[in-house]
């Protein structure tokens, strides 16, 4: 959805493919809920029972999501003016808006692979323990 979105407001010839201003708007708005709902389930859920002996769990990782969500939030507040008509749709700002937080989201999600990968996590937990985590 990502590169739906970006490829959508960074295309110098408009394609078939290319979403329509409405379709745009939505489809920003369904990947600023999804990742929210995402992170919220992360966060209640997750990270703190992987926190107990993980740092990253409790700094890096939480730390990522308060600057991703910072951009997320603006990136919604915009494409919920664009929809009710208070503003017009603008394809750079919208790409401006995903650039101010897309560093820090693709650097999140390389850290997590990191953070949950096998070798990593046999550092921290048991096989025994690891049949018990929230996953």
């Amino acid at each position: 959805m990502w590169n739906q979105i970006l490829d959508s407001c960074t295309s110098a010839k408009r394609s078939p493919s290319t979403l329509s201003p409405r379709q745009l708007i939505n489809t920003g708005l369904q990947f600023c809920s999804g990742l929210g709902m995402h992170h919220a389930i992360e966060e209640q859920h997750i990270f703190p029972v992987l926190a107990k002996k993980m740092p990253e769990f409790r700094r890096d990782l939480v730390a990522q999501h308060r600057q991703i969500h910072a951009g997320l939030g603006k990136l919604e507040e915009y494409l919920e003016r664009c929809r009710s008509g208070e503003a017009d749709l603008d394809r750079g700002e919208v790409k401006r808006l995903m650039d101010s937080f897309g560093g820090v989201l693709w650097e999140h999600l390389d850290d997590e692979v990191r953070a949950l990968g096998a070798e990593n996590m046999r550092k921290f937990w048991t096989l025994k323990e690891m049949g018990g985590l929230p996953m």
